[in-house]
């Protein structure tokens, strides 16, 4: 820092290194100093508001977010992190909002999508939950909360979906069946819940013919799923970027992979049965998917507040 005065990264590593002692006095110290500096990045306001709310002092952790946000108004980082401040006092209706404003500013960012997955599927509206998670799983394919997600999604599937009997199911993904009355006034242009509307009545067309649920099922069960949101023109009403990637995967070839991958990590010795005999299929998706993953940015992205 002598030696190069104006740098940011020095004090900002000197704070961190404070942050890390659990010194936060010591990390608002020096951070409140450069809060002005030529290249400060969204980093500062995370470490900053991240130190006063390990105070206890969340108004000054937003007070510091929301600083932030004046100057990097688009950071899904700093949208984490106010959500954050409310999930660490479980009060998790109040950190929704900030996670899903993240997802909609900054959709390359993936740790919202990790939020917002586990408070929908640990809600009555599991279908944002479905999509969030698999989406994040995209953004983030290799680490313990991708393995923890695509256990998350397996065993929504497997709660979610139930046989009543030998010929009957029912599947609850969504009870939100509110539609706005204005909408009513323009039928032509009449949107209906995409949960119950358009979510759960393609997933149980996808379902005839299977008795159970279970890695191979649930193949089967989502390939159908995306053949049936395209044949009924639900891709044009309700385009999504989830659903266009699936279906470009399936006329790659790899959907039957893809869906293993995904869903792996709910049945671990299923998915290696599955593996052992089907090692070529595998190895051939991988070497796609390496090269043609799911796009997202401001132009290609999904939230749940487009429907």
């Amino acid at each position: 820092q002598q030696l190069d005065p104006d740098r940011f990264d020095y004090p900002y590593e000197l704070a961190y290194a404070h942050y890390l002692k659990e010194d936060y006095k010591g990390a608002i110290k020096i951070l409140e100093k450069n809060i002005n500096h030529k290249d400060v990045t969204e980093r500062l306001f995370q470490l900053l508001g991240n130190s006063y709310d390990n105070l206890g002092k969340a108004d000054k952790a937003f007070e510091a977010y929301d600083t932030g946000l004046k100057i990097f108004p688009n950071s899904g980082m700093i949208y984490l992190e106010k959500g954050n401040v409310y999930w660490g006092q479980k009060e998790y209706g109040k950190a929704l909002p900030f996670y899903e404003k993240g997802i909609e500013l900054d959709p390359k960012f993936p740790s919202n999508y990790y939020r917002a997955t586990l408070i929908y599927c640990g809600s009555t509206e599991e279908v944002w939950g479905m999509i969030y998670g698999e989406i994040f799983m995209n953004l983030e394919r290799n680490s313990k909360r991708t393995a923890e997600i695509s256990k998350l999604l397996f065993d929504t599937y497997k709660s979610e979906i139930e046989f009543t009997s030998d010929t009957s199911f029912s599947v609850s993904f969504s009870k939100n069946a509110s539609i706005n009355i204005s909408d009513l006034q323009t039928p032509n242009k009449l949107k209906l819940p995409f949960g119950v509307g358009v979510y759960e009545p393609t997933l149980m067309m996808s379902m005839i013919n299977e008795k159970s649920i279970d890695l191979n099922s649930l193949d089967k069960i989502r390939t159908n799923f995306v053949e049936t949101y395209y044949k009924n023109g639900n891709d044009k009403n309700y385009p999504n970027i989830l659903f266009e990637y699936q279906n470009k995967v399936l006329q790659a070839g790899h959907l039957e992979a893809y869906n293993h991958w995904i869903l792996m990590k709910g049945d671990d010795d299923a998915f290696g049965i599955w593996h052992s005999t089907n090692t070529e299929k595998w190895d051939s998706f991988i070497k796609w998917f390496t090269d043609n993953g799911l796009e997202v940015d401001n132009s290609n992205k999904f939230y749940s507040g487009q429907y």
